[in-house]
């Protein structure tokens, strides 16, 4: 697949065999997303890859221990794919992934967690490319806020002012692979001036009007950004 197929292709999958997922595919997936752009070229972010079923899947009920439903009424994601929102009966929040990568950034950095979603975007396209299931999951820091979940970080030795940012779950997938849901998003008219958001339509005009100019930040932590990777398993 090209570039253009491959996201257009790629979904987002709850639903896995049980089935490991090769350490050389799992090598080039992580490569992909050292290569993710970073803030200012800093390479800040460290990667640690659960390549152990029952480790990802306690991990997994730790993130989904402090999920509140109740804050979600009415929300819906997928009867294909249902996540921890559409289902209580789901126990874990990796959905019985074979395999997880732990994505860190530092704690009190601007752009630490733009950076771990970029590197999470660059693993799930590799992944789709290996012809593999992915799906990104978030609550990074509220999953290792336990003091079992503090555990694994001493074990990892993960330094003290990093925090897990996001979570790539990889394996394979469950029955067949859903087709992509057409996009919301058409194409303008007058000349490109005009664009339609799911229903809302803007003159470009009005687009810059409403962004707002922000100030840069004039102090960057010095933090060196050396990938941490660690397989368990």
């Amino acid at each position: 697949m090209n570039f253009f197929e491959l996201v257009k292709y790629r979904r987002s999958i709850r639903r896995y065999q049980n089935r490991q997922i090769g350490r050389g595919d799992l090598e080039k997936i992580i490569e992909a997303g050292l290569y993710a752009p970073s803030a200012g070229g800093g390479q800040r972010t460290m990667i640690v890859a659960l390549r152990n079923r029952e480790l990802s899947e306690n991990i997994g009920k730790l993130n989904i221990a402090g999920f509140r439903r109740d804050n979600l009424a009415g929300s819906y994601v997928s009867s294909e794919q249902p996540s921890i929102i559409d289902d209580p009966a789901i126990s874990s929040g990796f959905y019985g992934a074979p395999a997880v990568c732990v994505i860190f950034g530092p704690e009190n950095f601007l752009y630490s967690t733009p950076d771990a979603f970029c590197c999470a975007e660059n693993m799930v396209l590799a992944a789709a490319e290996l012809g593999l299931a992915s799906c990104i999951v978030a609550r990074g820091e509220e999953t290792f806020r336990s003091e079992e979940g503090e555990v694994f970080l001493r074990k990892w030795n993960i330094p003290e002012h990093y925090t897990a940012r996001c979570f790539v779950l990889l394996g394979y997938s469950e029955g067949a692979y859903p087709q992509s849901k057409p996009r919301r998003i058409k194409e303008g008219r007058s000349g490109g001036d005009r664009f339609q958001f799911g229903g809302v339509i803007l003159r470009l005009a009005q687009c810059e009007s409403r962004c707002e100019s922000y100030s840069a930040v004039s102090e960057i932590l010095s933090v060196r950004g050396a990938a941490l990777r660690k397989y368990l398993g």
